[in-house]
């Protein structure tokens, strides 16, 4: 963000400009939606015509805030905002997400390992990345928090959403509308993707970043799966390379943890494999 003394133009500043627009006097004119500046007119900035402005705004801010703490690098945490902590494991909904409680707990070592490597470049480097929510995301975004460091939520506005979780950093909390552009932040920056147990959102995210990984459009780097039993039971990987749909060497393009331990030597240990 660009301070009004930074500016090496000669040209009145907008915001100038929005200020002077609420001094002036009250007349017809005025009040009248045709009068407003374009930039402070949140009708017009919603008509169905301005949907790129508003894509390209929703790329930006993040974009400009996360430049601006010199962010360079992310480790993206991908999960179930349905799975509770392990204290509160006895109000899941079926024992099954019951006994998914123990990667509530991974998530938070994860993320405060990775955070304590983050600190040595002054947040800069590693930051936890989530979708800011509850379940898997809010036990990363605490684990960054434990750790004395920062961490990124990326919300997105829903019917049924909550409040992001307390953990994330305030001014790296960002709320989207289009989902497209949040998932272009999620790996943008991204050093390292783990995806923990969860739903329709977390094996959409998990399939996105495959895909661009599988097809070329995105560097390989580390791709990790906590819970080898519930992904193998969720998908049947070694299927879709029996059947041909996908190839044998794709399999190679994810590895299976169990815990916090092991995703960090994977990353720790990470060459960039051969094309």
């Amino acid at each position: 963000m660009i301070e009004e003394d930074e500016r090496s133009h000669p040209f009145r500043d907008s915001q100038q400009d929005a200020a002077a627009t609420r001094t002036l006097p009250n007349t017809a004119q005025t009040r009248a939606p045709a009068y407003r500046l374009a930039f402070t007119d949140a009708e017009f900035l919603l008509r169905e015509e301005l949907r790129p402005v508003r894509l390209q705004l929703e790329l930006l801010k993040p974009q400009m805030i996360m430049d601006a703490r010199g962010i360079r690098s992310t480790v993206v945490m991908f999960g179930g905002a349905r799975i509770p902590a392990p204290a509160e494991s006895d109000s899941a909904r079926t024992p099954a997400l019951a006994a998914l409680s123990r990667y509530y707990e991974e998530a938070r070592k994860f993320a405060r390992a990775m955070t304590e490597r983050s600190l040595e470049s002054y947040g800069a480097e590693n930051v936890i990345c989530t979708g800011g929510g509850p379940g898997v995301m809010e036990a990363g975004n605490m684990g960054a928090s434990e750790a004395g460091g920062i961490s990124i939520g990326l919300s997105i506005v829903l019917p049924h959403e909550q409040a992001p979780n307390q953990y994330v950093t305030p001014d790296l909390c960002f709320n989207f509308h289009y989902f497209a552009i949040r998932k272009m932040h999620f790996l943008m920056r991204a050093k390292a993707v783990t995806v923990f147990p969860g739903g329709f959102g977390t094996m959409d995210e998990m399939f996105e970043a495959l895909t661009l990984i599988q097809t070329g459009r995105m560097q390989r780097i580390p791709f990790i799966l906590f819970g080898r039993d519930f992904w193998n039971q969720i998908i049947n990987w070694q299927a879709l390379a029996d059947a041909g749909t996908i190839s044998p060497e794709d399999l190679e393009l994810v590895r299976f943890v169990e815990s916090a331990e092991e995703a960090v030597d994977i990353i720790d240990s990470w060459v960039l494999p051969c094309p």
